[in-house]
């Protein structure tokens, strides 16, 4: 079964970037993530998937349900969390929290006292005393007490602490492991390599590719540093290439036989040949495309 599917989703505003044609589907149960820099098209996405916004075109499902006609039903099983969190200002942070709990019409104080535990939050602190960072731990409160069967997250960890994005990841890595569907939004690729199964990446509104972490972290390049060095090999397949005093670094897709022919009688002092991480794939498939 497929929680979240998208045929030719497109949302246009103009003159301005929104989406285009977006194909994209997350099965039931997986640990999804949706990767793009600012501007993307992510927020876009999501927005259109909750039915918060109006597609221009094309359709997208939620439990097999239209995102248009059917927004109030999907949103009950939904778990919203926004890229900037906005709160009313005077409200304390446990009316915060119990006011969301009514809108989906739980009683859902005993685990939202555990989150709030867990995240280190006072609930007796009004909004406007808070940091951006316990802002966002708010958030995750409202999105994570009513236990949905779908989360869908927006740069949930901008603004969050490294200890704190470590106690977020497992509290997600808990409700995926009891059966939820989670998509988050990044644009920091190692927590889509550190916690998603499967990833979408998106640029200028269009969907590049789809597949899982595992295949698109698979390639051929290789990052090669060389020190004693100060000028490029003269090799095709060598991209990225950075100089500094005698060293260099630059990404190599070839034949290894024929790029040591070319090193051979250089002034190496010392080489290291390692695979990149997905940041550095990603970067490069983006030029590329």
């Amino acid at each position: 079964m497929t929680a979240i599917e998208t045929h030719n989703l497109t949302k246009s505003y103009g003159k301005a970037r929104g989406i285009i044609d977006l194909n994209l589907t997350v099965n039931d149960g997986d640990m999804f993530g949706f990767i793009g820099p600012n501007g993307a098209g992510k927020s876009t996405t999501i927005r259109t998937l909750l039915g918060l916004i109006t597609p221009t075109s094309g359709k997208a499902e939620v439990f097999g349900r239209d995102c248009v006609k059917e927004k109030n039903s999907i949103l009950r099983d939904v778990g919203y969390m926004p890229s900037e969190a906005m709160f009313y200002r005077n409200m304390r942070v446990g009316e915060v929290i119990s006011f969301s709990a009514k809108l989906y019409k739980q009683d859902c104080h005993v685990e939202a006292k555990h989150l709030c535990q867990q995240l280190q939050l006072d609930e007796k602190k009004k909004i406007d005393e808070l940091s951006l960072g316990n802002r966002k731990k708010v958030s995750i409160v409202c999105a994570l007490q009513h236990k949905p069967k779908l989360y869908i997250l927006d740069e949930p960890t901008s603004g969050l602490d490294p200890l704190m994005q470590k106690v977020f990841f497992s509290l997600l890595e808990e409700r995926n492991h009891d059966g939820a569907t989670i998509l988050f939004s990044s644009h920091v690729l190692s927590e889509i390599q550190h916690y998603c199964r499967n990833a979408a990446i998106i640029r200028d509104g269009k969907l590049l590719v789809s597949d899982t972490v595992e295949n698109l972290s698979k390639t051929s390049a290789r990052r090669v540093n060389l020190h004693g060095v100060t000028e490029i090999p003269k090799l095709d397949g060598i991209v990225d290439e950075t100089v500094q005093e005698n060293e260099i670094s630059f990404l190599y897709r070839g034949e290894m036989s024929k790029l040591i022919a070319a090193l051979n009688g250089l002034p190496i002092t010392d080489m290291t040949v390692s695979e990149p991480d997905l940041e550095e794939i990603f970067m490069h498939f983006y030029e590329r495309r």
